[in-house]
């Protein structure tokens, strides 16, 4: 299926991968690319050094083009991005917006420049900035979410740029590539479809929660960062939710000694990582601590296996979502139902009558 976002990056399919913290891995990354998609490596979990040790294990595993996820405000940002240019990465994605200068840099050493955005006016932002495509996330994606639906937010922002616009956001199947593609997005990027492959390195018992979840089960929750978060509902969102501020920033201090001691940081450097993460909005004390922790509480389930002790970011999608392929054959199915959907649309026939 040739589109935008196809010759834009030469893969196969008009289907992204996104870059999840501790998901999104070589392995994955790699079957993705394999399978004729776009595979996104997350960056923010990792070192630099790791950064080019992954992406040349991908390189290892592949030879189709794949990306690499990156945090714009991070303080080795450039650092990162010479490693990107020197390992011969051919696209670069952020899940917050570049500035005018990063993105230059990007793209005057040959990489496409791709950032996820959540609403109308930062699309045409970084679209005027020289971005070469845009990741529209609707409020049904996982992790930090907004809340317009996508099908509100894909058209308004077709309507306003002229780049490629990839649709993320409550996407598993080829009647959602379908439908995107019609709102005029040059294909969709999926996170928890391709967290709930058998490629992917999340524990069992996890992608097992995953399955057990109902639509009802994933919540948007302020109580773990401050901002809207979507994601499984646990007992420990629930006790999050539940805490007053004392009993709250005491849960806080609690799991940020346990954290701390894991990642190295000292408090300093925690409540320095929260504060940045604040983007402008007021955090409660135990709502900064969390913030920096929040790496640490999705490791904690998506690394460790610990659902007790982590977060699991979701998107809506997840109660609709009963196996686990690999990712060529999720790949391969999805592509079979948009060409079959296609079809008969073709026919005049109206699907499912």
């Amino acid at each position: 299926m040739d589109t935008a976002l196809t010759r834009l990056v030469g893969v196969r399919h008009p289907v992204v991968q996104t870059g999840m913290g501790w998901v999104a891995g070589p392995r994955l990354v790699s079957a993705t690319a394999n399978a004729g998609a776009l595979g996104i490596l997350a960056s923010a979990t990792m070192t630099a050094d790791r950064l080019r040790e992954a992406i040349r294990e991908v390189r290892a595993r592949t030879e189709a083009p794949f990306g690499v996820n990156l945090r714009a405000d991070a303080g080795d940002a450039g650092d990162r991005v010479r490693i990107l240019v020197e390992e011969g990465v051919r696209v670069a994605s952020f899940a917050l917006a570049p500035s005018r200068e990063l993105i230059a840099e990007l793209k005057a050493a040959g990489l496409v420049v791709i950032p996820s955005v959540g609403a109308r006016r930062h699309a045409e932002k970084v679209a005027a900035w020289g971005a070469d495509a845009v990741v529209v996330q609707g409020g049904e994606g996982g992790g930090h979410t907004g809340e317009v639906a996508t099908s509100v937010l894909l058209p308004q922002v077709v309507d306003a740029v002229d780049i490629p616009v990839v649709a993320a956001g409550g996407f598993h199947d080829g009647r959602g590539l379908v439908a995107a593609l019609a709102y005029g997005a040059a294909g969709v990027a999926m996170g928890t479809r391709f967290l709930l492959t058998s490629d992917s390195t999340v524990p069992d018992a996890v992608k097992a929660r995953y399955l057990a979840a109902a639509v009802q089960d994933v919540t948007v929750t302020r109580a773990v960062d401050g901002m809207p978060h979507r994601m499984l509902r646990t007992p420990l969102v629930e006790s999050l939710e539940r805490a007053g501020r004392a009993r709250a920033l005491a849960q806080a201090v609690r799991r940020a000694a346990g954290f701390r001691k894991l990642s190295g940081l000292t408090w300093n450097g925690m409540v320095r990582d929260g504060l940045a993460l604040r983007h402008g909005r007021q955090l409660s004390w135990s709502q900064i601590l969390l913030a920096a922790n929040t790496p640490m509480l999705l490791k904690a389930a998506m690394v460790d296996g610990r659902t007790d002790l982590g977060v699991m970011a979701s998107g809506q999608v997840a109660g609709v979502i009963d196996d686990l392929p690999s990712c060529a054959e999720l790949v391969d199915r999805i592509m079979r139902e948009a060409e079959g959907v296609l079809k008969t649309l073709a026919r005049g026939d109206v699907p499912g009558r």
